[in-house]
């Protein structure tokens, strides 16, 4: 039994098939769900019918009225009801907050990003969250009573319950502070993750993974972190823990869970320092900033600068050993570096790819830049929660109505 027909009772099993068969189906007809289920034809429709009088789908007008009917008995249409409520996806970042606001199949309705103070304390970060999250639903024009499931992504790891455990710094407890329990009167199904987990859950619906049954999806950008997908499913761990990326502290050649945007910086400070590059070049009078932007120095290696180039090769050699670790680890076909960084990455990728041969034993998994830019955790949060409303609040939903209509 699906989770959908479970959530309905064991009375209501062909009412949850036909429930979840209109999630992906669009528009449908009885004789679609008989293909597609093991339902006869009188109890698909009855069970359409049950699901059209609770409003949770809606009949579509016939072939006929539609201007497509040519001979014979026009089939009767439906379609999953598209106002049954909304879902949230919410990228709550170290200094950042991007809030979206979906319908269920595939419309975002709200979608903004709003740069926050890093330092910020536990309690400011969650009053920050909660508030971006109600600006974005005064925006979509909807209220707390039309949220179906919330998906939030945080750069902690998070246990089952939704919850970080300890950090010795305190960063995974101001990261996460306390979002499961301020959100849980806010929908029937409330989900807090890990933002690599949530990546990576987007590279395999729409991104690089499609298809892809083992992959490594790594944020990259200020700390490594990566979402694991072994046999088709995303591992998570007793404490969320899985693709943490403190063990790149302990790897010689890498020695730091700092991301690429940081051994870029690393890197062309310390071929100044060497006098490889020349502290009067372009290259080398970033050296001078307070912060190296990796975009300028990613985008001069793509354009041939060489004194770039000498810092990217090495950052790729560095990106080279991190995905032996998660090769040797988990035996992924693919790693994919995401985050804002991807849409420039190239220049170290390329690098990567002519050492990474020699940082494992087994074959070396493909090196790709995501395509799916800053909007990766976004795009995962949603995605999971669109799930959470197919598999718990819609059901639920569908149950009460069905109760209130006998």
């Amino acid at each position: 039994m699906t989770e959908v027909s479970a959530g309905l009772g064991t009375g209501r099993a062909s009412v949850g098939a036909v429930l979840d068969f209109a999630w992906a189906a669009g528009e449908f007809t009885a004789t679609d769900v008989m293909a597609s289920t093991s339902l006869t034809r009188s109890t698909a429709i009855d069970a359409i019918d049950t699901l059209v009088s609770a409003a949770v789908l809606r009949e579509l007008p016939n072939a006929r009225a539609a201007g497509s009917y040519r001979a014979g008995r026009p089939a009767r249409r439906f379609v999953l009801a598209s106002d049954l409520g909304v879902v949230l996806g919410v990228d709550a970042g170290d200094n950042h907050v991007a809030v979206t606001v979906s319908d269920l199949l595939d419309r975002t309705l709200v979608h903004h990003r709003t740069d926050i103070d890093s330092t910020e304390s536990a309690a400011a970060r969650r009053a920050t969250v909660l508030g971006q999250m109600e600006q974005a639903l005064t925006e979509a024009g909807v209220s707390k009573d039309d949220i179906l499931a919330i998906c939030v992504g945080v750069a902690a790891p998070v246990n089952r319950a939704g919850v970080s455990p300890p950090h010795p710094d305190g960063f995974w407890e101001r990261t996460n502070p306390g979002l499961a329990d301020a959100l849980a009167g806010w929908a029937p199904a409330v989900e807090i993750k890990n933002d690599a987990q949530l990546a990576a859950i987007a590279e395999g619906s729409v991104g690089a993974a499609v298809g892809c049954r083992d992959y490594v999806a790594l944020l990259a950008g200020e700390r490594f972190g990566g979402g694991v997908v072994v046999d088709g499913h995303v591992l998570h761990g007793a404490h969320g823990g899985v693709g943490e990326g403190i063990v790149f502290d302990h790897i010689v050649g890498v020695g730091s869970a700092f991301g690429l945007s940081y051994a870029l910086q690393d890197e062309v400070r310390a071929a100044v320092a060497s006098g490889e590059v020349d502290a009067t070049s372009p290259i080398g009078r970033l050296a001078d900033d307070d912060r190296v932007d990796p975009r300028v120095v990613l985008t001069a290696a793509a354009s041939g600068d060489a004194d770039a180039l000498l810092a990217t090769s090495r950052v790729g050699a560095t990106l080279a050993r991190v995905v032996g670790v998660l090769g040797s680890m988990y035996d992924p076909t693919r790693v994919i570096v995401c985050g804002a960084v991807a849409e420039s990455v190239a220049p170290v990728i390329a690098a990567a790819r002519e050492v990474v041969t020699t940082e494992l034993h087994l074959p070396a998994p493909e090196i790709l830049a995501s395509t799916l830019g800053a909007e990766v955790v976004s795009i995962g949060a949603v995605t999971t929660a669109r799930m959470a409303a197919r598999e718990v609040a819609v059901p639920l939903l569908a149950e009460r109505r069905l109760s209130a209509v006998g």
